[in-house]
């Protein structure tokens, strides 16, 4: 199982919001390719980035912050992967993130409003395109989790396989940033739902989170993306790593 260090970015810095509340944010770096670069030296072999302005809609502000993360990377080898997500929500900013060096985007609040435009660039770059469904209480939360999307996670999770995506991150909202413990069995619920890998992510605490995603692993949970544990000190993403096997 893959464990992905999350680098949220906000105004150019690294940040992590609670339960995606803009207004309880804690600065971790303002140097978030210094970041990337100590998780790669810690061991990881592959980074979750979200441009939480970009999110909702405000703006490219973060662009330089990702090429840095993305110059980094570059160094950790081939088999390294980066995934981005945040106000991805056309098929030109697809592509100027893929032509950027970012392994495969993760497409949002855009598979609701507009999912043939997931289709679309799914079918043109096979094998990169993914979709991040996060979810308040199974309800598909759009626009950095400000708006309800109208959607149930799991009708979701079906019709982005129908639609060609590569993978999906299930992210639960409740529980990001809490270190309440991730939603293990929810998750697992989701990935059962579809063939194609999942990603958990939301509420990771310590070793016993992941040691619960790898019991339900043979439902396509293919890794955990990791934040405030690892920033906070909770937990070392070498134990982590150890836990994933």
């Amino acid at each position: 199982m893959l464990v992905l260090p999350a680098i949220d970015i906000r105004a150019g810095r690294c940040v992590r919001l609670l339960r995606g509340d803009y207004e309880q944010e804690t600065v971790f770096s303002d140097d978030p390719a210094a970041m990337a670069q100590r998780w790669i030296d810690e061991g990881a072999r592959a980074l979750h980035l979200v441009d939480l302005d970009g999110a909702r809609g405000a703006g490219d502000d973060n662009q330089r912050a990702v090429e840095a993360i993305l110059a980094v990377a570059a160094g950790a080898g081939d088999d390294f992967i980066t995934e981005l997500g945040g106000g991805i929500r056309d098929l030109v900013t697809v592509e100027r993130w893929l032509a950027a060096g970012v392994g495969r985007v993760i497409l949002g609040t855009v598979a609701v409003r507009d999912p043939d435009i997931v289709e679309q660039a799914a079918r043109r770059w096979p094998g990169r395109v993914w979709v991040g469904i996060d979810a308040r209480s199974g309800r598909v939360a759009v626009d950095g989790w400000l708006n309800d999307g109208g959607r149930d996670a799991l009708e979701l999770a079906m019709a982005m396989q129908d639609a060609g995506v590569a993978g999906i991150v299930y992210t639960d909202i409740d529980r990001d940033g809490t270190g309440d413990g991730v939603n293990a069995e929810a998750t697992a619920r989701l990935a059962r739902s579809v063939t194609v890998p999942v990603l958990a992510s939301g509420g990771v605490h310590g070793v016993v989170d992941v040691e619960r995603l790898r019991e339900v692993a043979d439902s396509g949970i293919e890794g955990v993306v990791v934040g405030r544990a690892l920033y906070d000190g909770a937990v070392t993403l070498a134990k982590l790593t150890e836990a994933a096997g």
